[in-house]
């Protein structure tokens, strides 16, 4: 619940005005803890499945590729947030290794491209549970919240 107290329209305006700012001046906090949800939800994707070095993936085509060293699920970084103009923020979440795209989206490896790796996709999926997740909103409310009670 938000209470102001104002006399005039000139105060109500500026009450308005200061409650907006420091809102928008809360949100790349809130774009932070957002990149840090998803980054969790994949990390959690590619904890799914896991096997030996050298062993055949359990995880079946269209799931999360199964874990064997950890390099992929260790290998995220977050840029950001940053602003993208007219109050808007955004920041930049991925794997950084060099089989993280192939695993995703699947495609052709190895010498000559001979070997077909059909996709395994761990970060769309924790993407589209995040956008349906309330904890996403819920970031964002109690971040704005905080920022205009003040």
């Amino acid at each position: 619940m938000v209470s102001v107290k104002v006399t005039g329209l000139d105060a109500l305006i500026t009450a308005i005005r200061s409650m907006g700012s420091r809102a928008e001046a809360a949100t790349p906090a809130a774009v932070a803890q957002a990149a840090a949800l998803l980054e969790g939800k994949a990390r959690a994707n590619l904890s799914r499945y896991s096997h030996a070095p050298r062993t055949p993936t359990p995880s079946p085509p269209g799931e999360p590729p199964a874990l064997v060293t950890g390099r992929l699920r260790s290998s995220f970084d977050i840029l950001g947030p940053t602003s993208a103009g007219a109050g808007a923020w955004a920041a930049v979440i991925g794997p950084t290794t060099a089989y993280a795209r192939i695993q995703e989206l699947g495609g052709t490896a190895g010498r000559g491209h001979h070997a077909v790796l059909p996709p395994r996709p761990y970060l769309r999926p924790a993407y589209d549970a995040l956008v349906h997740d309330p904890e996403l909103l819920g970031v964002f409310a109690r971040t704005w919240l905080r920022a205009v009670n003040g």
